[in-house]
């Protein structure tokens, strides 16, 4: 591993990026703050079809924000910080995917939460231990209700305690459970399964799915409408797949 706080790989259409300071992956603003940047550069790629976000070593996803940086001093520079880089997250127009082992705590279990797809090895903890703190986690309390409902999200939040990965997976919190030790090959799936799509195609299905995230549903009915006349109509993938289809063949998309 080098110095770098946030690592960034590419392969194609598919990027990585990883938060380099195991064994916690603790975050700190200057490791918040890069990661927004790396997430924004990232964002001014349309070629990009699955970004994946994941830490290094095996201990942790994310062990959350550093505590230093919960002090009355700090605690508005980090939060305006981490909840600018999810606003990013969350406005990507590529998939996204946390890849969690471990510790996935505070800080860290909003970020992995704001991304698109959530795929967890067995060995996976799941907290929002701000409480502790004598503070609770703002992203949380603005993403779980909508997901958990109050009960839950609650319960969560004023106890503190860990999920394991079943408990988040009944949960709707996990997306793919996998043994510890198939992570990689879980993540190699994925984007094996995705590079064979259209890459506009792909991003269009998650824009019009954040319409219905973000909407009440005559008006997102309305927007996933819109999206489909204006910019799903105009591609020529979208006669490509149908030509395909017809002719029992596997489709050459030009991805665009």
């Amino acid at each position: 591993m080098t110095g770098e706080s946030v690592l960034l790989h590419r392969d194609g259409r598919t990027a990585t990026v990883t938060l380099n300071r195991p064994p916690l992956n603790i975050l700190d603003i200057p490791t918040i703050t890069r990661l927004g940047e790396v997430i924004a550069d990232l964002a001014a790629d349309p070629e990009l079809i699955l970004i994946v976000l994941r830490g290094a070593g095996d201990r942790a996803f994310s062990a959350g924000v550093a505590v230093q940086d919960h002090t009355p001093d700090r605690v508005g520079p980090m939060l305006e910080s981490l909840h600018g880089t999810i606003r990013r997250l969350r406005d990507l127009d590529a998939v996204t995917v946390a890849a969690v082992q471990g510790h996935c705590l505070g800080g860290g279990m909003e970020l992995a939460l704001s991304c698109d797809l959530v795929i967890a090895t067995e060995d996976a903890r799941f907290s929002q231990p701000e409480i502790e703190l004598g503070c609770y986690a703002p992203v949380a309390s603005a993403l779980l209700p909508a997901r958990l409902g109050t009960g839950r999200t609650l319960d969560l939040l004023l106890s503190a305690r860990a999920l394991n990965c079943a408990e988040a997976e009944q949960w709707g919190l996990v997306t793919h459970r996998v043994p510890a030790g198939e992570l990689d090959e879980a993540l190699a799936n994925l984007a094996a399964s995705l590079v064979l799509r259209s890459a506009p195609v792909v991003r269009l299905t998650k824009k019009a799915v954040r319409a219905g995230r973000d909407l009440p549903f005559a008006e997102a009915l309305a927007e996933t409408e819109r999206i489909y006349k204006e910019e799903l109509l105009p591609l020529e993938d979208l006669e490509e797949g149908a030509a395909a289809f017809l002719a029992k063949r596997r489709p050459l998309w030009k991805h665009r």
